[in-house]
């Protein structure tokens, strides 16, 4: 069993609350909880992977070796790289989180 305390205004308590009354099953409430962030780091993940397969067309080389490359400083500060360089960053953060998830 778990007991934990969540930092929420009162109004998101009650409302919480209210949504823990209408789930009798704690446990399926909190399966869904995290099936919902699993669902949500998946969906961002593949907008991350589609946006970033545009750069990786558009200059003809793979993220990882753009990341290994602008990480190194051979590639410049353009505002193409850097976008690319952010989302490799998102990338690694959200594949991270949702290993923890799954895991």
């Amino acid at each position: 069993m778990l007991n934990f305390n969540l930092n929420v205004r009162p109004k998101t308590a009650k409302r919480l609350k209210k949504v823990l009354e209408y789930s009798r099953d704690e446990e399926a409430f909190a399966q869904s909880f995290i099936a919902y962030q699993i669902a949500e780091l998946r969906r961002a993940i593949l907008n991350l992977r589609l946006e970033m397969k545009t750069f990786e067309e558009r200059y003809g080389m793979s993220s990882a070796k753009f990341q290994k490359k602008f990480n190194q400083g051979q590639m410049d500060d353009s505002e193409d790289f850097i976008l690319w360089a952010g989302m490799c960053e998102m990338l690694e953060k959200n594949e991270g989180r949702l290993q923890g998830l799954e895991g």
